[in-house]
């Protein structure tokens, strides 16, 4: 257990004062609109002159993002192609065994997209650092989407086949081949889990589901998998052909493979490694508190600041349900640090955890880190809870960082004296835009003359969001317009 006492000391939080125009070396400021001001801001001044721009040894992933779509394709063509070599010349002749031809199509392109949703919700750590997290999420939504897309044509070209061969009605023959073929009755209850999938994965409808409930339903995809698996094993010919025989088996393989070390394998031995515990619970402002973690050989903990992780605390309230909570503190030997805002019931419940609460974890997860820097400069957004990887990442950042803080109110900002400390410490400017999204200033933050006016030169650094989506959305759509390419912007998205 580490001593608390010496755990640094970071100021209580204050409201801070306005900007003073004639301190010119403030690093800290609520940002307000300018009617007199060319910049359209009137602000402590201070912002740094740019300089010329180079690039700094950073990780790249394009590469890797190409390899991928090229592995994923050539799998896919691999799977028409295992139907292709294994059918007849001529054997396609009429509309029925075009309609039959088309479903073992859809059939075989369902079960591949399905083992590759599988493999990236497997959570294991070498797929998100070749790939990253926001092209991740990018290719399970799409991927869950098309799947979707390729099993209803699947079913409804299948079942119109067979209808013209038999010359019945589609209801009529719908029936027969649910209640006749062999393992159907599984395929259907697969199909009717997918669709609740599906449905349940608008993002209308999750905002306003339970988390808990919509992880529930989202982990039937493994079911989705073991009941489909059976229906093709039991009536797909493509399966069992002479090459086929070795693809699906090797792909299956691997998946599973990912499953097990993703899920099992890797918590238990990180678990077993460090022991975390609750140490301390601190309130930090306004329905906001941290959750200080104690744990053995966090030297050997392989996280950043800017990832999260996902904690079950093992009391009457926690041990059922994990979460996702970023670190809002970079690592250290001594403790780990976790922020939450109270968002519902099972947040409000850990404001009252015990020290000595132990704790299940899983991860790091994210690349939502600084070794991700494209550029030497770095511009960190931020608004709501989104604050707590933000105020991590400013540990690592290098100087010029600019911090702008997005908040309604003056009482909302958490961590002000840990961030104005930082921003002295690592030579970073702090800019809070405080107000209701109606007013001047926050309305002025995105649009390309008010975030130019902030930050001049925005689309030569690399620019770190975290925060509601509508703050996140109306900065991507900004900084687009300001042609800030995609390789210069992250996102911190944590949805598997």
């Amino acid at each position: 257990m580490p001593s608390w006492d010496a755990m640094p000391e970071w100021p209580a939080q204050q409201p801070g004062p306005q900007a003073q125009p004639d301190d010119p070396y403030r690093r800290d400021a609520i940002v307000v609109e300018s009617n007199t001001s060319p910049t359209g801001w009137k602000a402590g001044t201070g912002f740094p002159v740019p300089e010329a721009d180079d690039r700094p040894p950073a990780e790249a992933t394009s590469g890797n993002r190409l390899f991928t779509v090229m592995l994923f394709f050539s799998g896919l063509a691999t799977s028409i192609a295992l139907w292709v070599f294994d059918t007849q010349p001529g054997a396609v002749n009429d509309t029925a065994s075009m309609m039959l031809a088309a479903g073992r199509v859809s059939g075989l392109v369902g079960g591949y997209l399905l083992f590759i949703q599988l493999l990236m919700m497997s959570r294991v750590s070498w797929l998100e650092e070749w790939v990253g997290s926001r092209d991740l999420l990018r290719w399970h939504r799409w991927l869950g989407t098309s799947l979707l897309v390729t099993v209803i044509a699947h079913i409804v070209t299948i079942v119109y086949g067979y209808a013209l061969l038999a010359q019945t009605g589609v209801v009529d023959q719908a029936w027969s081949v649910i209640t006749t073929f062999p393992e159907m009755i599984s395929a259907t209850v697969a199909t009717g889990l997918l669709v609740l999938l599906s449905f349940t994965s608008i993002r209308w409808l999750r905002t306003h589901l339970p988390y808990e409930f919509w992880h529930l339903i989202h982990l039937t995809g493994y079911l989705v998998l073991l009941l489909g698996y059976g229906h093709q094993v039991a009536t797909g010919a493509d399966l069992s052909g002479r090459f086929a025989s070795y693809f699906w088996p090797g792909l299956g393989a691997l998946v599973i493979a990912a499953l097990v070390w993703g899920r099992i394998v890797e918590p238990i031995w990180l678990n077993a490694r460090h022991r975390f515990s609750v140490a301390e619970v601190v309130a930090e402002g306004a329905n906001t508190f941290s959750i200080y973690i104690a744990a053995k050989n966090l030297d050997k903990l392989p996280a950043q600041a800017g990832q999260f992780m996902r904690w079950r605390f093992l009391n009457g309230n926690g041990w059922w349900q994990s979460h996702p909570f970023s670190l809002s503190a970079a690592p250290n030997r001594e403790w780990l640090r976790l922020t939450v805002t109270v968002a519902g019931g099972h947040t409000a419940k850990l404001g009252q955890l015990r020290p000595g609460t132990p704790i299940w974890a899983e991860g790091p997860f994210g690349t939502f880190t600084a070794q991700r820097r494209t550029r030497r400069r770095a511009l960190l957004i931020a608004g709501g809870s989104g604050i707590a990887p933000i105020r991590a990442l400013l540990e690592d950042m290098p100087a010029d960082t600019i911090v702008i803080y997005r908040a309604s109110r003056p009482d909302e900002l958490v961590f002000r004296a840990e961030l104005e400390e930082l921003a002295e410490q690592r030579d970073a400017w702090v800019r809070y835009i405080v107000g209701s999204r109606t007013d001047p200033g926050p309305r002025r933050l995105f649009t390309e003359n008010g975030m130019r006016g902030l930050v001049p030169d925005v689309n030569r650094r690399d620019v770190y969001l975290c925060g509601p989506p509508g703050l996140v959305n109306a900065a991507v759509g900004t900084l687009k317009q300001l042609e800030v390419p995609d390789s210069q912007i992250h996102l911190d998205p944590f949805e598997f």
